[in-house]
């Protein structure tokens, strides 16, 4: 996969996308990763990319010149890249986009700055994306994080093709808790279950405490998936069991 990121400070990517699992894999050759000024495609002695809005207000609004010459070029150079505008009024970026953005060839991520966008821009892209309901002075930030996500989904950046495949989100559950030595730390042990040995009460153990940690903590997720008959039954146990500590 070949990723393209447009913005107007490409050394901000330097440090997180050259280090740890992401580095190794682009040393790898397993993804590529394109950073690309916008002032390179900005014209006059100054290379301006904003300007104030119509209509007065405060601050400063990038301007569609540049992104639209930029975004020509980058579809020239990437034959059907998907271009996503980091926007705090996108739809919100989740474990599902990033699944389905991994099994893209290419992707151009479209960083903004300063008060906006000029809203012509938005019809240069394919669609907008948010990290969540706040608001980054950059884009950067949220293409960084959606890079993150979307790259260890490919084949060969993580060490196990099953690590994807537990995590907190991956089918619609947040994950299990995770132990490892010593098994008993200031009195905290270890579930003995996970000592057991016992893979099939080891792999229900788990479950149970997917539906747990979703009920207590994100129960609207358990609205949005499909769940088997032997989820519902543990969910009202777990519902009841809260129902009495409760009372």
């Amino acid at each position: 996969m070949k990723f393209n990121v447009l913005t107007l400070f490409p050394t901000m990517l330097d440090g997180p996308m050259t280090t740890s699992i992401l580095g190794k894999a682009r040393e790898k050759g397993l993804f590529q990763l394109d950073v690309h000024n916008l002032r390179d495609w900005a014209e006059g002695r100054h290379l301006v990319t904003d300007d104030t809005p119509y209509g007065g207000g405060d601050g400063m609004v990038m301007k569609v010149e540049p992104v639209a010459r930029a975004l020509a070029d980058l579809r020239q150079r990437s034959p059907g890249t998907r271009v996503l505008l980091m926007s705090p009024q996108g739809q919100p970026f989740r474990q599902a986009e990033a699944r389905r953005l991994s099994q893209a060839e290419s992707l151009t991520f479209v960083c903004g700055r300063y008060e906006g966008f000029d809203e012509r821009i938005r019809s240069l892209v394919d669609e907008e994306l948010s990290l969540g309901d706040f608001v980054l002075t950059g884009g950067e930030l949220a293409a960084m994080a959606m890079i993150d996500a979307i790259a260890r989904l490919l084949p060969g950046v993580l060490g196990s093709a099953s690590s994807a495949e537990t995590d907190s989100h991956s089918d619609g559950l947040l994950e299990y808790p995770q132990y490892t030595r010593p098994a008993d730390f200031n009195g905290q042990k270890v579930p003995e279950i996970l000592l057991s040995g016992n893979h099939q009460k080891i792999a229900e153990w788990r479950r149970r405490e997917q539906l747990r940690r979703t009920l207590l903590r994100r129960p609207d997720l358990l609205q949005a998936i499909p769940l088997r008959d032997w989820d519902l039954c543990v969910l009202e146990e777990l519902r009841a069991a809260e129902s009495e500590k409760a009372d």
